[in-house]
């Protein structure tokens, strides 16, 4: 049985030592044992555990999904349900908020092709009021075009 320290551990799996000592506060793995000169040690299982927790969390799991997933080795059932049940779950979120990031995405370009011509939402003109309300607001041809953040009526 080969005996891995935390420094071999966490180079084994490509995660700093901080990282493998968060994931054991987290409760997610453990050391099987300390040394003589009590040294965290770890086992091969160890090992695996830690890969499959880097592995989820690179999917997208949170650290509770992850810890619901190892939770699941415990039965002797097979895990599918619960497992699809969660992947379904954090996949309609994930979904969810891809829609809200196309909203935002949207919301953003109108704002640049907006900017310095007076049409709302125009971020330059409503950045100038609040440094000055008496300040003249930049208009098309302005700093804005010459900044180059505006599609020249040319080029659209």
């Amino acid at each position: 049985m080969a005996a891995y320290t935390i420094g071999q551990l966490a180079k084994a799996v490509g995660v700093p030592i901080s990282t493998v000592r968060f994931y054991e506060r987290a409760g997610l793995v453990r050391p099987a044992a300390r040394s003589g000169g009590n040294y965290r040690q770890y086992t091969e299982q160890g090992l695996s555990r830690l890969r499959f927790i880097r592995s989820a969390q690179t999917t997208g799991f949170s650290l509770q999904d992850i810890r619901e997933l190892l939770s699941l080795t415990h039965s002797d059932e097979p895990p599918c349900e619960e497992v699809i049940a969660l992947t379904r779950q954090r996949l309609a979120e994930v979904r969810q908020r891809i829609r809200q990031l196309r909203h935002v995405e949207k919301v953003m370009a109108k704002s640049l092709d907006d900017c310095c011509t007076g049409h709302a939402p125009d971020l330059c003109e409503e950045i100038t009021r609040l440094k000055d309300p008496t300040a003249r607001p930049c208009r098309p041809g302005g700093a804005c075009d010459a900044a180059g953040r505006r599609k020249s009526a040319a080029g659209a």
